[in-house]
């Protein structure tokens, strides 16, 4: 028997036909002003790189086109991955301030903090290879340069001390290679690593070596970082000052006994465990059997300590204060 479809049933369908025809254009204009808007108002440009450019007063020879590509990758990837580079212009505020007059003690480029930036983004991390602190200082390269490193103590995490031993290996770098550039290359690399592949090559320029991957990029990258912080506006960067993160203000403490307890001894100094740690990382332990009577010095909140305090809870230990 054949079935006779309704006129109403027929109207139906056709509305609902119609209608999914009218939404689909309606997408497609709405798809189509979308992609039209987006092309209109969005809009990424390649930074202009620099036409002449320097670390530690050595001119990077950047007229040599595969030199300028490679310095070119350096400063796209820094100005582009805006929340790193941010982090960088915010901690170097807070960090360079410590790490500065140290490099001038010690007669090394002011440009080598671009390099504690480069290794480990002004962060106490830790290398796969066991690289460790703000210089990503090796346990063998530490202790060689004065470190003390064991269960309890390591200063690769001490800003100040691990700065000092960083200038030692630098400064040793350029005694034998008479160049910034390459005492920052063997910085990476090891002084006998870079010393081989000069003999091997039979170059002593770092511009003309075949180096690993990592070691290639090194300069450029440290480089690339140094020009943006110098030049934030140009790439694009606009931070206010209370943006930016701000040194520690610290009293130091002269420890030279043994702590059993350091959560104990931080609630003397009326601050908790954690912020003793954080201002102390190299402290590697809630303990310290000082049984050399070492003398160390602790940083703690300046705000919660006072002499009188240190005076009635500490008789071996005294105070000072930083600038």
């Amino acid at each position: 028997m054949t079935k006779i479809i309704s006129p109403t049933l027929i109207l139906i369908l056709l509305i609902i036909l119609s209608s999914s025809f009218i939404f689909s254009a309606l997408d497609i204009n709405d798809s189509a002003k979308h992609q039209l808007e987006f092309n209109e108002n969005y809009a990424i440009y390649a930074p202009i790189t620099p036409m002449e450019i320097s670390f530690c007063g050595e001119i990077m020879p950047i007229t040599e086109k595969n030199l300028r590509e490679r310095l070119d990758r350096e400063i796209l990837v820094n100005t582009y991955w805006q929340s790193q580079t941010i982090i960088f212009i915010k901690k170097a505020n807070k960090y360079f301030s410590i790490i500065e007059p140290i490099l001038k003690k010690n007669g090394v480029p002011d440009d080598f903090k671009y390099l504690a930036l480069a290794e480990s983004g002004l962060s106490n991390i830790v290398s796969p290879s066991g690289a460790t602190g703000f210089w990503q200082i090796m346990k063998l390269t530490g202790k060689e340069r004065g470190l003390e490193i064991s269960t309890e103590v390591d200063e690769r995490y001490h800003l100040e001390k691990s700065t000092d031993a960083a200038c030692s290996y630098i400064l040793e770098a350029f005694e034998k290679f008479n160049s910034w550039t390459l005492a920052a290359a063997a910085y990476n690399m090891g002084i006998s690593g870079l010393e081989k592949q000069m003999q091997r090559q039979k170059e002593n320029n770092y511009y003309d070596l075949l180096l690993n991957s990592e070691t290639a990029r090194y300069i450029f990258r440290i480089t690339a970082i140094k020009e943006i912080l110098e030049n934030q506006k140009k790439y694009g960067f606009h931070l206010r000052e209370q943006d930016l993160y701000q040194p520690e203000q610290y009293n130091v403490v002269l420890l030279d006994s043994s702590v059993n307890d350091f959560a104990e001894y931080s609630s003397k100094l009326e601050i908790n465990y954690k912020t003793l740690k954080e201002l102390n990382p190299w402290l590697r332990q809630s303990y310290i059997k000082n049984t050399q009577e070492n003398q160390y010095f602790i940083k703690v909140v300046k705000k919660n300590v006072t002499s009188e305090t240190l005076i009635n809870m500490f008789k071996k230990d005294s105070l000072m204060s930083n600038n």
